[in-house]
């Protein structure tokens, strides 16, 4: 059931940046295509239509196909790869780390937005067709950000020493994750399906690629989720023409800084996200992702002895596209080339660097995808939502800093009046006549009135601060209670998607989980979603 709706901009945890793209502030207008409303579809799907080349899809299908070939698919993901053919399909896609077994919760939350995309658009467009696509990012390298979860308040690590893309990386050593998964769990209730999915996913499968896509469609494949992998060197061929405009001409780095420079005359409030690099690619191959370097001409790989000369390396890459990885700035535009994409579902941070990539885009000639902030959720249980009532709160005061809601709470229930507004008013009145004489007589003392003004001020503040330390003294019991619930919903004083692992969720829930997120969370809301879970 749903408890409670909460504007992103309230909740303060969405950054001046996305909080202005989700009011359509016109400064911001020149940094993307059309915003995500579903009238606005028509346009976007106009557009992709007029410039993604028919052989694409031919490449795309059969690569799936071969991706797929050693899995067991649904009806519906079969369905979907074999609509992708049509002229008349298009994708709506998100894109996500192979953080071990999902990582933080929002992970979920990511999927469940572009499945509910995909089908409110086949709802609104009969003569078109929809699908919901998960593009794993395969070729990360940064493994300590992916290497574990969340479970219990415990993280459950694998101690591995890896390097290269993460996707390529062999699951030797996850028994060991597994032993410990399983010890955690204990014997609570739905433990079983918890652990024959971990089994399934990683000690059968024999590198974390496989062992992803097998996870992500046990879950959503009955969705007719479509999982992406761009380590591929036929999607990699339909690359080449953009990674030589990035490599020889630096189409990106030149385009994207200007983006940037405009972004901070909009707002100084507008944190850059990310930073183009001359060369957006790094040299790929197993055990080895490095970034492309040029010097005098010459190419080489960092931290390595591998060089070409500019003949060398464009050979290199018609040759062996596969060994040629885009960074976070190019991935992007890979994405939008290989899929008939027309939105892109993310959080926060990654919209920050989409609105970065437009006049790239447009100066390459490729369609820029809608651009959807994700859903976003705090599950609540019963006990915990009576919990909040009886201390006469609301869900959202819990969003607030733990320093500023104790301080409120404290305010609200203490019978002594602790906040000094109505002294310091009354101290300002005093200070305006001594102004007033100050203007009479000599000017130079207005100074010296302004430094008394000023000291006195002060002695209220830290006599206001000190009644209040006292007053939470006394009322400690009311302090534990109130901190003891946020610190459950809110673990680490940080959101709870981006700390616990959907895992401690389905112990309680079980497959209850997933129907209830594809049936509350609606793509084109601007709210941060409260669910009661039983």
């Amino acid at each position: 059931m749903e408890v409670e709706c909460i504007p992103f901009k309230e909740t303060g945890y969405f950054s001046q940046l996305i909080c202005d793209y989700l009011d359509q502030k016109k400064e911001l207008s020149p940094f993307y295509n059309r915003f995500p409303l579903l009238e606005n579809f028509d346009d976007q799907i106009k557009e992709k239509a007029s410039n993604y080349p028919k052989t694409n899809r031919t490449v795309l299908v059969n690569s799936l196909k071969n991706q797929y070939k050693n899995i067991e698919i649904s009806n519906g993901t079969q369905e979907n790869i074999d609509a992708l053919k049509d002229e008349k399909t298009f994708t709506v896609v998100t894109g996500h780390q192979l953080n071990l077994f999902t990582g933080p919760l929002y992970f979920l939350y990511k999927i469940v937005s572009t499945i509910n995309l995909a089908k409110k658009l086949n709802e609104q467009h009969s003569d078109h067709h929809f699908v919901p696509v998960y593009w794993m990012a395969t070729e990360d390298h940064d493994f300590d950000e992916i290497n574990y979860f969340n479970l219990h308040g415990k993280k459950v690590l694998w101690n591995k020493k890896a390097a290269g893309a993460v996707g390529r990386l062999s699951t030797d050593g996850l028994e060991d994750v597994f032993e410990i998964f399983v010890a955690e769990l204990g014997n609570l209730g739905l433990t079983d399906s918890l652990k024959e999915l971990f089994r399934s996913s990683y000690l059968e499968h024999s590198n974390l690629t496989d062992a992803t896509r097998y996870l992500a469609n046990a879950l959503f494949g009955e969705q007719g989720l479509v999982i992406v992998d761009g380590d591929d060197k036929d999607l990699k061929q339909l690359l080449v023409p953009f990674a030589k405009k990035d490599i020889l001409e630096q189409t990106p780095f030149k385009r994207i800084s200007e983006t940037i420079k405009e972004l901070s005359k909009a707002s100084s409030d507008y944190n850059i996200q990310v930073n183009p690099r001359e060369i957006n690619y790094f040299y790929l191959k197993d055990g080895l992702r490095e970034r492309i370097v040029e010097k005098n001409g010459k190419y080489g790989v960092v931290g390595t002895q591998i060089q070409f000369s500019r003949e060398e390396l464009l050979s290199e890459l018609e040759a062996s596209p596969e060994r040629f990885s885009p960074n976070v700035v190019a991935r992007p535009l890979y994405q939008e080339v290989i899929l008939p994409n027309l939105c892109y579902i993310g959080g926060g941070g990654e919209l920050a660097y989409w609105l970065e990539l437009k006049s790239y885009f447009n100066e390459v000639g490729v369609t820029f995808p809608m651009l959807m902030l994700r859903n976003s959720a705090l599950l609540i249980t019963e006990k915990q939502s009576e919990k909040v009532k009886k201390m006469g709160l609301k869900v959202s005061h819990l969003f607030m800093k733990q320093h500023s809601l104790i301080n409120k709470k404290i305010r609200d229930i203490s019978n002594i009046d602790i906040d000094f507004s109505p002294q310091k008013k009354l101290l300002e009145e005093q200070f305006q006549h001594m102004y007033d004489l100050a203007e009479q007589t000599d000017k130079s003392f207005l100074g010296a009135v302004k430094a008394q003004e000023v000291k006195q001020k002060k002695g209220l503040d830290v006599l206001e601060k000190r009644l209040l330390k006292a007053q939470k003294k006394k009322l400690k019991d009311h302090v534990v209670r109130l901190t003891d619930l946020q610190n459950e919903l809110f673990p680490n004083q940080s959101l709870q998607e981006r700390q616990l692992n959907f895992s401690e969720i389905y112990l309680e829930m079980g497959d209850t989980l997933i129907p209830l997120l594809l049936d509350k969370l609606d793509p084109f809301s601007k709210d941060f979603i409260v669910l009661r879970r039983a």
